[in-house]
Order: structure tokens, then sequence, then C-alpha cells
């Protein structure tokens, strides 16, 4: 009897050892729970319904097992390879990325739940509209959103240069045409797109001459930019 009860308590005496180590050699782990316990004091303070705590909690526990999966994948690949080896980063980059898509899907879902009923409301009858129109600052965050994700796309295919340093798109010069593009859409002022313009070329030459981006890259970077505000400013209903 002793023995299957001790049988029993093991396996939860060895998860909890494994999380008590994430937690004391982890320092995202440690910022990560200490962000749950203030959400979740938020949400008692708030009164938010049963609902949308299970939310908010489903979110938060997506958030730490991708941390814990991320930490033990860590200690794997230190154990099989100690000494440095390509292979061995790019599993390191591949969690570490799995933990930051969760980690902005909860900020997104904790916002539109603290943003409250009447933000979901004003976005289905936006989608609904027959005229599908948008908000700006909701075009501007989709949109660079979108820019961000082609950029991540176009390092991927490229050979040359990494996601933060170099690569086949710029992302400074995505981003930067993005918003100088979205600017000359939704202003009549000739003289301040202008200068938003001129900042996106600054922005690019900058890379340039830095040696970071050659100005091929830099000019499809450019060319990302321009066209994603074209279609959500200038093709999609306002």
């Amino acid at each position: 009897m002793m023995a299957t009860q001790r049988d029993l308590v093991a396996p939860f005496r060895v998860a909890m050892n494994g999380l008590v180590h994430t937690f004391r050699t982890q320092r995202h782990m440690r910022v990560h729970l200490y962000v749950t316990l203030i959400t979740v004091l938020g949400a008692m303070l708030l009164g938010l319904r049963t609902r949308e705590i299970l939310v908010l909690l489903f979110m938060i526990n997506f958030v730490l097992v991708a941390e814990m999966f991320n930490s033990a994948i860590e200690a794997t690949v230190d154990l099989v390879s100690p000494q440095y080896h390509p292979l061995a980063k790019f599993a390191k980059d591949i969690s570490a990325g799995a933990v930051l898509i969760t980690t902005i899907m909860a900020i997104v879902v904790g916002a539109l739940i603290a943003i409250g009923d009447d933000a979901w409301e004003r976005i289905r009858l936006s989608l609904s509209s027959p005229t599908m129109g948008v908000p700006t600052y909701w075009r501007l965050g989709i949109g660079a959103l979108l820019t961000l994700i082609v950029v991540v796309i176009g390092k991927g295919l490229g050979k040359r240069g990494q996601v933060h340093k170099g690569g086949l798109v710029s992302g400074h010069s995505a981003l930067g045409f993005f918003f100088a593009t979205s600017i000359f859409f939704f202003t009549d002022q000739i003289l301040v797109s202008a200068i938003a313009i001129l900042l996106a070329v600054v922005i690019a030459q900058s890379r340039w001459e830095a040696k970071i981006h050659s100005i091929f890259e830099l000019t499809l970077g450019a060319t990302v930019g321009v066209l994603l505000a074209i279609l959500l400013f200038g093709v999609i209903p306002q």
C-alpha cells in the first residue's frame, strides 16, 4: 500500500521539482510568473467575467508551458552539443521563437479583453460592413504586422545575413516606407508627406552606409512597405 502511494506521489514531486528548477534558473520564467500574478490580480480587481478569466488563464498557461519546453530544449541541446554548432543554435532559436509567438498572442488576447466587449462589437460591425471600412489605427497595426511577416519570410528565403541584421529584405526600410506611404494617404499636406518619405530614405541610407544591406535589399524592403501601404490605404475602402 505504501509503495503504491509512493508511486502516485513521485510523479507530482518530480514535476514540482522541474517547475521550481525552471523558476530558479530561467529569468524569463520568473518574469512570466510575475506577470501572471499581476494579471490575475488585475483581472480580479477589474471584475472580469468567468469566461474572460478562463481565457486569460488559458493563454497564461500556454505561455508558461512554451517557456518550460524552451528551457527543456535548451538544456537537451547543451547536453548533446556542448560546443557551438549551427544546428544547436537553430534549435534554440526555434524554441525561443515559439515562446515569442505565444507571448505575443497572450498580449493581444489580454489587450482585447481589457478593451471590452464594445471593441469586439466594433470589429464585428467593421468586418461585416459592405464597405469593409477599417479605422486608420487598425490599418497601421495590421500593416506593420504584415510588413514584419513579409520581412521574416524574405530573410528566411535569403542566404545572407541574420534575422536582426542583414538579410534579403531590409526590415528598417520596409517599415520606414510603409509608414511614410501611409502618411501620404491620410494627410493632405505635401510637406508632411515629403518629410516622411525623406525620413524613410534616411533610414534606408543609414543601413547602406553601415554595410548591413545592399541597395537591392533596401529597394526590396522599400517596395514591400510601399505596396502594403497602397493595399491597406489605397485599395481597401476607407
